[in-house]
């Protein structure tokens, strides 16, 4: 693609690789558990979440991703951690969050909802997730920015 820039120059505009940002929430019952979805695309467990749209904020996406996946009204707390997973470009802005209300339920695309335990966390997920979980549980704030490439951290 190009443009007629200042002074009759051609603007060419190169396909460069860029980055999505998604957003996840580690919801936190009263018992220190963390709720998970098992997704019907990968029948991977993960925390909810998804991609952010480019017109909202970050806790209205947050909020928003975490309402269409588990029809909880949620509150984040604090920034437990930003993940990037190298190979396909994507920063998740991953969050510590409390329920405020809503009635869990599944939609197409959750098969079913796990609220689990630290211990059970690493068995159960995949390593560059499992960590986004830990790491919410174990952190009072912004604690890690992390790498992976897509499975393992790096």
């Amino acid at each position: 693609m190009s443009s007629l820039g200042y002074a009759g120059v051609i603007n060419v505009d190169i396909q460069q690789p860029r980055h999505s940002v998604s957003v996840a929430g580690i919801v936190v019952d009263d018992h220190g558990r963390a709720l998970l979805i098992r997704r019907l695309d990968s029948r991977r467990w993960e925390p909810p979440g998804g991609v952010l749209e480019l017109d909202e904020s970050i806790h209205d996406g947050l909020r928003r991703e975490i309402w269409e996946e588990t029809g909880l009204d949620v509150e984040p707390t604090a920034l437990s951690g930003v993940y990037k997973d190298k190979p396909r470009g994507i920063i998740a802005l991953v969050f510590r969050c409390k329920i405020t209300g809503g009635v869990m339920g599944a939609n197409g695309g959750v098969t079913d909802f796990r609220w689990v335990t630290e211990s059970e966390t690493p068995r159960l997920m995949a390593e560059a997730y499992a960590v986004r979980v830990l790491d919410a549980l174990h952190g009072e704030g912004p604690s890690a920015v992390r790498f992976h490439n897509g499975v393992h951290l790096l």
